[in-house]
C-alpha cells in the first residue's frame, strides 16, 4: 500500500515531537508550548508533503534534510515563545535554550544552500522550503521581541506573509506571483533580521541599542520588499493590446436560435 505522506515530512513531525519531549524534560514545557509546537509540527508535515506531491517527488534532497532540521528547531522556538507569552510576569523563562535553538537554526541557514550547490541538487522546492523556514523563524522571534520593544516589530515578521497575501488575493496584479532573481543583498537583509531578533531576545545589549538595531532591520526589510515588488512589476509581461471597435456598427450581433431554450 502506497504511503500517503512521504517519509521526509513524517521524519520532520517525529523530530518536532522528540524536540518537544526534550524541552518538556529540560524546561517543563507548558500547555501553550505543547499546543503551538504540535500545530507547527503538523503544519510542517502537511505543507512539506504537499510541496513534494506538487513537485512529483517522494524524497528530500540532501540540502532539504538540513532545512528540515532548521524547521524542526523553528517549531521548538515557537513552542518556547508561546510558553513565554502565556506565563505570568516574574516567572523565569528558558531564554538561553530559546536563543540556542534559534542560533543553531540561523547557522544552518548558511549550510543548506551550500550543500545544494555542491551536490548539484538545487531545486525550486528546496529554495522555497528554505525561504519559508526563514520567514517562520523571523515571525516567531518578532512576536517575542514585540512584547518588550513595541508592536511595530511585528512588521518584520509579518512582511513576508503580507506579500504572499497580496499575491494570492490580488487578481488585479497577477505579476505579484512571479519570482525575482536572487540577489546577495536580499539574503544579507534576511539574515540580519534573524540575527538582530535573536540578540534582542537574548537581552545582551541595552534597550536603546536594541530598538535602533531592530528598527534598522525593519527599514532594510521595507527597502528589500519595495525593490522586489518593483522588480516583479518591471519583469511582468506587458498586457496584450486589444483595439476597441471603431463604432457600434462594427460589432456584428450574433443570431440566436429561438428554438434553443436555456
Amino acid at each position: 500500500m502506497r504511503q500517503v505522506i512521504p517519509p521526509g515530512p513524517r521524519a520532520g513531525l517525529v523530530g518536532v515531537l522528540a524536540l518537544l519531549a526534550a524541552l518538556d524534560q529540560g524546561v517543563q514545557l507548558g500547555r501553550a508550548g505543547w499546543a503551538v509546537g504540535l500545530v507547527c509540527g503538523v503544519a510542517l508535515c502537511v505543507a512539506l508533503g504537499a510541496g513534494l506531491v506538487r513537485s512529483s517527488r517522494r524524497h528530500l534532497l540532501p540540502a532539504d534534510h538540513v532545512t528540515l532540521m532548521r524547521s524542526v528547531l523553528a517549531c521548538g522556538v515557537a513552542a518556547l515563545v508561546a510558553d513565554a507569552l502565556a506565563s505570568r510576569a516574574g516567572v523565569p523563562q528558558p531564554t538561553g535554550v530559546l536563543v540556542a535553538l534559534a542560533s543553531v537554526a540561523l547557522v544552518l541557514d548558511a549550510v543548506d544552500g551550500r550543500v545544494a550547490r555542491r551536490t548539484g541538487t538545487v531545486h525550486p522546492l528546496g529554495a522555497r522550503f528554505d525561504m519559508e523556514t526563514d520567514a517562520f523563524l523571523i515571525l516567531v522571534l518578532s512576536v517575542l521581541v514585540a512584547r518588550d520593544v513595541g508592536w511595530w516589530v511585528l512588521g518584520i515578521g509579518a512582511a513576508r506573509y503580507l506579500l504572499l497575501l497580496v499575491a494570492l488575493v490580488g487578481r488585479w496584479a497577477p505579476w505579484m506571483r512571479g519570482q525575482v532573481p536572487a540577489r546577495l543583498w536580499r539574503k544579507v537583509v534576511a539574515a540580519y533580521q534573524g540575527i538582530v531578533l535573536t540578540v534582542a531576545v537574548a537581552g545582551v545589549v541595552p534597550t536603546p541599542v536594541t530598538v535602533i538595531a531592530v528598527g534598522t532591520g525593519l527599514g532594510l526589510l521595507v527597502v528589500s520588499f519595495g525593490t522586489e515588488v518593483s522588480t516583479l512589476r518591471r519583469l511582468s509581461p506587458p498586457a496584450p493590446d486589444v483595439e476597441p471597435p471603431s463604432s457600434w456598427s462594427d460589432v456584428q450581433p450574433r443570431s440566436v436560435d429561438a428554438r434553443v431554450r436555456p
